[in-house]
């Protein structure tokens, strides 16, 4: 199955996602957003605590069924000492999802900067003895 990937999510909440309760995560980096930006809901999601970079066949993860999507701008203004003051603008993605199955990468398409990170995964439903 292709999907869609977002990379270097924290293994606690990958963990807390499994247990089957649906929640809420918010991701700022930017090829996460720009990914996220893509997917619709009801679509499957693949997630990994591997960072982008590295992500490559074999790397184990989860799929999960997006449920509801929101992108927003956050406007940031700091004034220092009455007379400079910097205005940054930092864009958010809140994604809510439910744990679907345990799966590893089968493909990684190609990373390219500024296009959504996609993978090919299978469902893995067996555990291997180590």
């Amino acid at each position: 199955m292709k999907c869609a990937a977002l990379t270097g999510i924290s293994a606690e909440v990958i963990k807390e996602l499994k247990r089957g309760r649906p929640r809420t995560l918010e991701v700022q980096s930017a090829h996460n957003v720009i990914t996220v930006s893509g997917v619709d809901p009801g679509s499957h999601l693949f997630m990994t605590d591997v960072d982008r970079d590295d992500l490559a066949i074999g790397d184990n993860g989860i799929i999960v069924d997006v449920l509801s999507i929101g992108i927003t701008m956050k406007r940031i203004i700091e004034f220092s000492y009455g007379s400079h003051f910097e205005e940054r603008e930092r864009m958010a993605a809140r994604i809510q999802v439910r744990y679907c199955a345990n799966s590893s990468v089968k493909e990684v398409s190609p990373l390219e900067t500024i296009q959504p990170t996609t993978v090919e995964v299978l469902k893995v439903t067996c555990c291997h003895a180590g």
